[in-house]
């Protein structure tokens, strides 16, 4: 089995309580309710997540979910921080998702139903991938519960500057802790979620930020009650988001402990699969990178260099 452990940043890794983070205070079923608007239809059927069964050993893997973190973004590409920003994909964001269609493709996998963000480089991340596959006619369910992490003040700023700033010390404790947010913004802001039309109905505190604490709390309740249960139903499912919030999801399916998952970096634009069994509890394959039980396609030296790239953002 190879496997190689993800760096972790330890020092940065502080447990602190959550100050001024605040999730949204809607309902989770009325939240739930809520994203249809950000589609003019959404199927209201169960959506989720299966395969045929197949054996490893004596494990019966009942499942796969496929888990895509978009493509490189244009602020990806200037090393700014995005959050919830609504940038496109780069030039090399799209050839990545074109790849990761590819790496789909050739070994197989087909959907019923596909989830995303709001936001448009998940958005574009998965129409390559579904025109890849030939499955552009699938439900697509956005959601604006797996949008990326609000990075409250620091949204827009270059990471490089703000360490030159702030100091790394200070800026990993933003970026990588587990429960401690940046700076907030208040609704004078542009970067107040409030300020776009299309969080429309959702509630929002007066001052916003998240923490990875806080975008898992407001993205667990779709998990919990709309994609596990559909996975459980036996549809094929992909999921393509943001680092943060599959970062929130598999911290959940690896039972990954918060001093580690706050190194654990996710790469641009490679297809992350996920056996599971009855439960929806991860099978571990061989050739998974740890502190995952899921597996990247593609050659494993080019996904260790691509997940080395996003940690030295900041060096």
């Amino acid at each position: 089995m190879n496997i190689v452990f993800v760096k972790l940043v330890a020092a940065a890794c502080v447990a602190a309580s959550s100050v001024g983070a605040f999730a949204p205070t809607s309902n989770a079923r009325q939240m739930a309710r809520s994203s249809a608007a950000f589609r003019g239809i959404r199927n209201a059927a169960p959506h989720s997540t299966s395969r045929s069964a197949t054996k490893r050993g004596d494990m019966d893997m009942k499942y796969t979910l496929v888990l895509v973190r978009h493509g490189e973004s244009t602020w990806n590409k200037e090393n700014l921080f995005t959050g919830w920003v609504d940038v496109p994909l780069s030039e090399g964001g799209v050839g990545e998702a074109g790849a990761g269609a590819q790496l789909l493709k050739d070994e197989g996998f087909t959907f019923d139903l596909a989830y995303t963000s709001t936001l448009k480089r998940a958005i574009k991340t998965l129409w390559i991938i579904l025109e890849g596959l030939d499955l552009m006619y699938i439900p697509i369910v956005n959601t604006w519960r797996l949008n990326e992490r609000h990075y409250g003040a620091l949204q827009g700023l270059n990471k490089q500057e703000t360490v030159d700033k702030h100091g790394k010390d200070q800026v990993l404790v933003w970026r990588r802790s587990y429960d401690i947010p940046p700076p907030v913004v208040d609704r004078s802001s542009e970067h107040h979620p409030s300020n776009d039309p299309r969080y429309k109905g959702v509630e929002f505190d007066d001052e916003f930020t998240e923490s990875l604490k806080t975008t898992g709390e407001r993205f667990m309740p779709d998990w919990e009650n709309t994609i596990g249960p559909d996975i459980k139903a036996g549809k094929k499912v992909i999921i393509a988001a943001h680092g943060n919030t599959l970062r929130a999801l598999v911290k959940h399916l690896d039972n990954i402990p918060e001093d580690v998952i706050c190194g654990l970096n996710i790469p641009t634009g490679v297809p992350l699969i996920y056996e599971l069994d009855d439960d929806l509890n991860p099978i571990p394959h061989p050739d998974a990178i740890a502190p995952l039980q899921g597996r990247y396609l593609g050659n494993q030296e080019e996904v260790r260099a691509r997940i080395e790239g996003v940690a030295n953002q900041t060096k």
